[in-house]
């Protein structure tokens, strides 16, 4: 290393993407970071996919680095990465750790962590400290592997598919190697906790909402499905896969009493789009719903203050994947709409059932079918609901206590205890 190089800041933060409109916890939770005052860098394992971005995204002005997606696509870097590597004491101890790993995962994607995270290691400048992940599966598999080759301490933020869809195996080592972790709903901290070596190593920290970015409610017209020429207004984000449920609600719409005037509006893109917009079509509900595909912040709550009831049918996925607390319900909490959701995951720690709205039980498409048109047909309810999500996302789900939690925890003393 260049010993006339600048230092750099002490705390690197890495993600599998950056910036994703997907992820505004994320980008919450950096731009907090900031406002905080902590110094530190952005490392992504890949470019953004993304055309649009939220404006918090421009307000984060931390240096940002991107590593090389696929090996072959920059080999002289990676090289130069792996010759670092060989060089340091800790090659023995990296590569037992690989080792072992690829063992377990014979795949090329095991492969190409070992070198993103050679040249991560190369390219950190000398005065970092600490390293930072969000997500347990592979980009927590980089930072472990570039911590080891530079041998600095590192943390994780474990979030929903990293938490459910990687090997035990795998989880009980990156715990035990990591300084500490946190991680977003009960289900998930419980899971994480059963595989940590000591009972202090994760933390549960809600993300919460920054509510300085959110309008206060708007005052909403006592729309009820009567009237064709104002039909009630659903409104639904996420993006289009198996966990989301948005084939559940299709059939859902479908079921819904023919004398129900509505319309759905939906926010995001996924690789399972195209599908549903068929479905939509082959149930002849194409004319009422508008796939608006993914949008920044604004766009979102503008569709939330237009909307009279927010709708998320989380389930399970085929390969385990599940739902954390979507952030984007407590979007829809900070303009004061009522829920329809899935008793599923961490939604409940959020939505009390008769409460805040309604909870259904997962795949159940008659009970989503029967709680959107109970709430569709009665505006004061859904009134009722929607000031209660209200009171309790500024009560007891603000950015703020979790922000602090994790900056407490990168400063003071970097790589300190558990927050």
């Amino acid at each position: 290393m260049n010993r006339d190089e600048p230092a750099g800041p002490p705390v690197a933060i890495a993600m599998k993407g950056y910036p994703r409109l997907s992820e505004t916890f994320i980008a919450q939770e950096l731009l907090g970071l900031q406002q905080l005052g902590l110094p530190f860098a952005i490392w992504s394992l890949r470019h953004p996919t993304d055309a649009a971005r939220h404006l918090m995204h421009s307000e984060i002005t931390a240096p940002l680095h991107y590593l090389p997606e696929y090996l072959h696509d920059e080999p002289l870097r990676v090289l130069r990465g792996l010759g670092r590597a060989l060089l340091r004491p800790s090659i023995l101890r990296l590569l037992a750790a690989f080792l072992r790993d690829l063992g377990r995962d014979r795949t090329r994607n095991r492969l190409r962590r070992l070198g993103q995270a050679c040249v991560m290691a190369r390219e950190l400048p000398p005065g970092t400290r600490h390293l930072h992940v969000h997500y347990l599966h592979t980009p927590a598999s980089v930072i472990r592997y570039a911590a080891l080759s530079r041998g600095l301490t590192w943390s994780f933020s474990a979030h929903a598919k990293d938490i459910w869809t990687t090997p035990d195996w795998e989880k009980r080592e990156k715990i035990a190697d990591a300084r500490w972790g946190v991680t977003c709903t009960r289900d998930g901290h419980a899971e994480l906790a059963r595989l940590a070596d000591r009972p202090d190593k994760v933390a549960l920290v809600y993300h919460g909402l920054d509510l300085d970015r959110f309008p206060p409610p708007p005052a909403r017209p006592p729309r009820d499905g009567a009237d064709a020429a104002d039909p009630v207004r659903f409104v639904t984000i996420g993006r289009a896969v198996e966990k989301k449920g948005f084939d559940d609600l299709l059939s859902a719409l479908a079921a819904l009493p023919a004398d129900l005037a509505w319309r759905l509006v939906h926010i995001g893109g996924g690789e399972k789009l195209a599908a549903l917009k068929a479905r939509a079509e082959a149930l002849g509900l194409a004319g009422r719903i508008d796939w608006r595909g993914p949008l920044a912040q604004d766009g979102v709550i503008a569709a939330l203050r237009e909307a009279d009831l927010f709708v998320l049918p989380s389930k399970q996925a085929g390969d385990g994947d599940r739902d954390g607390l979507p952030n984007v319900v407590m979007e829809a909490a900070s303009q004061g709409l009522a829920i329809v959701a899935t008793d599923f995951a961490g939604i409940p720690e959020f939505v009390r059932h008769d409460t805040d709205g309604l909870l259904v039980v997962p795949g159940d498409v008659a009970a989503l079918a029967g709680a959107l048109a109970a709430l569709a047909r009665a505006p004061e309810r859904r009134a009722g609901f929607g000031g209660a999500a209200y009171a309790r996302l500024t009560g007891h789900f603000s950015a703020q206590a979790g922000l602090a939690r994790i900056h407490a925890a990168l400063t003071g003393r970097i790589g300190g205890p558990a927050p």
